[in-house]
């Protein structure tokens, strides 16, 4: 049997943060000491989280709510939006096996019990998988050769788009 388990990462998990490291490192590359120095700030500030998934003990997933992502540099005009869905990222022989909707689901349930009205995401390469969860988009954007799809979803009924 198949058992799927979901870890909130804590500030002192430095062998997560170092496989973690490792994959945006090869997805993205993300700078190692950068992603362990971020996800040590992340995991000690109670608004935000990464979240680890584990496929029968074997890490396959992880991904996170950030009140920064680096699009917001580039667009300094949506720093008004918090609380974005980022870096979800599943190791290769595992994608298309639903875990990455589960991860994307999982950060949903926690932001809603949290109290968080609304999420924010910026993807060229996933957008599909994010219309099937429920995501609208709000504006397309070209950054150098990407054009980057921004999308919300609503988590909380409050009648406000």
């Amino acid at each position: 049997m198949t058992k799927i388990n979901f870890q909130v990462l804590l500030p002192n998990d430095q062998t997560n943060f170092e496989l973690i490291a490792d994959w945006y490192l090869s997805e993205w590359q993300i700078p190692r000491d950068k992603t362990i120095q971020r996800l040590q700030t992340i995991t000690a500030d109670p608004s935000q989280f990464q979240i680890l998934l584990t496929l029968n003990g074997s890490p396959v997933s992880t991904g996170g709510l950030y009140d920064y992502v680096g699009l917001l540099d580039k667009e300094p005009r949506l720093k008004i939006h918090k609380h974005w869905l980022a870096l979800v990222y599943t190791i290769p022989d595992k994608r298309h096996q639903g875990y990455g909707a589960l991860i994307c689901k999982h950060i949903q349930d926690i932001s809603k019990k949290s109290g968080i009205e609304t999420i924010y995401l910026f993807t060229d390469t996933a957008e599909q998988l994010y219309k099937r969860l429920g995501w609208s988009e709000m504006e397309r954007i070209n950054i150098g050769e990407r054009n980057v799809v921004i999308m919300k979803k609503v988590l909380l009924n409050d009648n406000r788009e």
